[in-house]
């Protein structure tokens, strides 16, 4: 069998380095931000082309902390709306709904999965405060179109980069502007993923960062002293020095990620099959590739009577999840469209091009 993901595979290349980090935090006897968070802290801000980088314990929590730090800062208020895509993983909405703000759900372009920045406008009203854009599957959103848009109605930008480590866009960083906000997951089956749960925030803007540096550690600058009604979010000491010793190696194994997508688009030839669109750029990391397909259920038990595990990410739609009663009677015919018909294939820097090979030759087949 084929595995979706083999993680054990992916972080045996690392093991002796972590066996040798593991040990490095063992003698400092120093297990909350120590100097591994602030090594990775540093590491990730320089990678990524940013100022800051605040390490927190999981995506999740990235964003919750930025909306709550806009709101501390007077650039947000409870109650405000948040333009947010239909078509993504649930935690993306959940975690403007924990922050007391109000999610507005705009479709995806078919395409790309990703937000479409033509269908925005017509969803702003006078609360509607921000944008999240999605990265979704590990391609860039289109982050010119929003940002124009953004610009036109004064709204904060923040964008869940979960699933997208490493992306590029006309070879600039992920960080745009001065005000551009983005969160991070590193749950152990992302491009960066660490051992266990994991996340970090990055942003150019000073006054942000200090609030969710304090936010992150119960709202503490100085110990027992509270400025802020925090919380308990700060990116493990022993997570940290895992990502240090994977970092370095993010690029290469995006490449190889790509090198397969490439195959994948240029040698899969079925009509009952439609492909992700991607224009060759370094805008996509694939973080999964998606195929669509009418008969998914038909051709996910082929793939598996045939030695390959695939995922479907996701089943069910946000809007339709028993968790958002209030959004359940709204129709988003194109997100629920995209979530009845795709089918996530094996893709990751272990995968073999004999493997490769035989997934292509049996996706031809069917």
């Amino acid at each position: 069998m084929i595995p979706f993901l083999d993680l054990k595979k992916i972080n045996a290349t690392y093991e002796t380095d972590f066996q040798v980090k593991m040990k490095t935090v063992l003698d400092n006897g120093w297990y909350i931000l120590g100097e591994e968070v602030k090594a990775f802290e540093s590491n990730f801000a320089s990678y990524c082309g940013s100022k800051y980088c605040i390490g927190v314990g999981n995506g999740f929590d990235a964003l919750t902390l930025i909306f709550k730090g806009y709101i501390l800062l007077g650039e947000l208020q409870k109650g405000d709306e948040v333009i947010v895509p239909a078509n993504t993983y649930i935690a993306t909405i959940l975690a403007i709904l924990e922050a007391d703000l109000i999610p507005v759900l705009v479709e995806p372009k078919l395409e790309t999965y990703n937000l479409d920045p033509d269908l925005i406008s017509e969803k702003i009203s006078s609360k509607t405060k921000a944008v999240l854009a999605v990265h979704l599957y590990g391609q860039l959103a289109e982050m010119e179109g929003i940002n124009t848009i953004a610009a036109k109605y004064n709204l904060l930008v923040v964008e869940d980069a979960a699933q997208s480590h490493g992306a590029i866009s006309n070879q600039k960083t992920i960080i745009e502007n001065q005000k551009s906000s983005v969160a991070y997951s590193f749950y152990p089956g992302k491009n960066l993923g660490a051992l266990g749960d994991g996340g970090a925030i990055i942003t150019n803007d000073s006054a942000l960062a200090k609030i969710i540096f304090s936010l992150r550690n119960y709202g503490s600058e100085t110990k027992y002293y509270n400025d802020y009604a925090g919380v308990n979010s700060r990116l493990d000491e022993l997570q940290a020095a895992f990502l240090n010793v994977k970092l370095p190696h993010l690029d290469t194994e995006n490449e190889q990620r790509r090198r397969i997508a490439r195959r994948y688009l240029a040698e899969i030839k079925n009509d009952k099959i439609q492909l992700p669109k991607w224009d060759l750029s370094n805008n996509h990391v694939f973080h999964l590739f998606v195929i669509r397909t009418e008969n998914r259920a038909e051709l996910q038990k082929y793939l598996y009577e045939n030695g390959i595990q695939t995922v479907i990410h996701y089943p069910v739609p946000p809007h339709k999840q028993k968790a958002l009663p209030d959004y359940n009677a709204q129709s988003f015919p194109i997100t629920e469209k995209i979530h009845e018909t795709v089918l996530s294939l094996p893709i990751s820097p272990v995968l073999t091009a004999e493997e490769v090979t035989f997934i292509i030759a049996i996706l031809n087949k069917y």
